[in-house]
């Protein structure tokens, strides 16, 4: 993956308590996981820039 799709950049991308770590918060089922396993694709298909300024422009 290439810096710009890289996890720690999406807003998908949180913190869980539970697990105490990182994980990727978009809900797949199995049929998903599994097209997004075995395309080969580099990037993630439901990877969102997570820019937490963006709100902060918007409001200025």
């Amino acid at each position: 993956m290439s810096d710009q799709t890289s996890c720690e950049y999406c807003s998908n991308y949180i913190y869980d308590e539970d697990c105490e770590g990182y994980v990727c918060d978009v809900e797949m089922d199995e049929d998903d996981y599994g097209r997004f396993i075995t395309s080969g694709r580099r990037e993630c298909p439901y990877f969102v820039y997570d820019n937490e300024y963006k709100i902060v422009r918007h409001q200025m």
